[in-house]
Parts: structure tokens; C-alpha cells; sequence
């Protein structure tokens, strides 16, 4: 009598569909934290915010339960709110930030004998979250971390909004301060962030030269924070 084989059947490690069982459930749960936030007047219901992501009410329950304990989010009957979860961890973002650009803020610093500093724009101000100042030279600029400025104004705030293909980086003299000079690069490629790298100094500077050393160095931000 002939022998069939049965047909082979691929072979799926054990863990494959729990891993993307978590992973979807991670994305959706991500996906519902936005649609809270994307609220711009009343706060969504549960029916609002089964629609949004595309799932069914009860999936939102029990996506909701996660985020609540963690203070995420909030419910008030039907409708959902951002929690004070948030704000702490918005809170922790700005020291990331800063621990992160340090090493390429001090090592510019010390090339060019001259203040750096990492700034982030913050609606329509920019402010200073991390400060380098050079340890070899007899005189620099003293500038304070918490530093805000309108971003229109000096070449740090301009610096974080040039566009794409535009000029790389940004010059200032005595905008912000009398007898302060200022070259600015942004820091692009990292969702969310409008920031850039700047040098101030008390004599001037030579963009041509200064500029693609701002430029290096802020991509080099962009890549310790990816």
C-alpha cells in the first residue's frame, strides 16, 4: 500500500502570535491616547473614540483601564480627558533632552572657544534646555538655561522653523543682546521636536565657517535623541 505524506505545515514559534497580539493592543492604546488628545473642544465619549481608532466600544473599555492606571487619561461618565499622567511625562522629556545633546553641545563648545546651547521651541517662544559654555577661553557668554526668547527673534529661534532644502543654518547679531552674535542650525528629523543648535559669542563670527560646525552638530543631536 502507497504512502501519502501529509502536507507540511509551517512551523511558528510560540511567542510569534502573543508578540503581535501585544504589539497591536500597544498601537491601538497609543492610537487612543492621540485621539484624546487630538480633541480640540468637548471631551470625546467612548463612542467618539471607538470611531477614531476603528474598534468597537468595548475594545475602548478595555484599552482605557491601562491608560487610567497610569493616570493617562481620566473618564467623567462617558467622556474621556488627558490625565496628570501626562504632564509628568512631559516633565521628564526636557532632562532627556538635555543629557542626550551634551556630549555633541561640549564637544562644539570646545572647538570653537565659544557658548552652545540646545533650544526648543515651545508654541511661539524658544527656550534654552541645555547650556555648554568652553573651558579653555578667558571670556564667553554667560547664558542661563530656562532662557526663553519669541522665536522670530535671534538666530536660535529662527533656526528651528527653516524649512527643509533652505538655507542650513541661521546668523543674528545683537538681537537678543547688544554686542552678542549668534549662528543657529536646526535639529530635524525627530517627530515632534522644533529645536536647534546655536553658538553666542561676544565677538563676531564667521558663518561660512561656523555654520556647517553648528550644522554637524546638531545633526548629531538629532541622532543621540532617535
Amino acid at each position: 500500500m502507497a504512502f501519502t505524506p501529509e502536507p507540511t505545515r509551517p512551523i511558528r514559534a510560540p511567542g510569534d502570535a502573543p508578540a503581535k497580539e501585544s504589539s497591536l493592543t500597544l498601537e491601538r492604546g497609543l492610537n487612543l491616547l492621540q485621539a484624546v488628545a487630538d480633541a480640540e473642544s468637548e471631551a470625546p465619549t467612548i463612542s467618539d473614540l471607538a470611531a477614531a481608532i476603528g474598534v468597537s466600544r468595548a475594545a475602548v473599555y478595555r484599552l482605557l483601564g491601562p491608560l487610567q492606571s497610569r493616570g493617562l487619561v481620566r473618564r467623567e461618565g462617558s467622556r474621556v480627558r488627558l490625565g496628570l499622567g501626562v504632564l509628568w511625562l512631559a516633565g521628564r522629556v526636557l532632562p532627556q533632552l538635555r543629557v542626550a545633546s551634551l556630549p555633541a553641545l561640549r564637544s562644539l563648545a570646545e572647538q570653537v572657544g565659544a557658548t552652545v546651547h540646545l533650544t526648543v521651541a515651545d508654541g511661539g517662544e524658544a527656550q534654552a534646555v541645555a547650556v555648554v559654555e568652553p573651558s579653555w577661553t578667558s571670556y564667553h557668554v554667560s547664558y542661563r538655561v530656562g532662557t526663553r526668547h519669541p522665536v522670530q527673534r535671534g538666530a536660535a529661534g529662527r533656526a528651528v522653523d527653516l524649512p527643509p532644502g533652505g538655507p542650513r543654518w541661521v546668523s543674528s547679531s545683537g538681537e537678543l543682546q547688544s554686542g552678542a552674535f549668534g549662528v543657529a542650525a536646526p535639529v530635524r528629523g525627530v517627530p515632534g521636536l522644533r529645536a536647534s543648535v546655536g553658538i553666542v559669542a561676544l565677538v563676531p563670527l564667521a558663518p561660512e565657517e561656523v555654520g556647517p560646525l553648528v550644522t554637524e552638530t546638531a545633526e548629531a543631536v538629532a541622532a543621540a535623541l532617535k
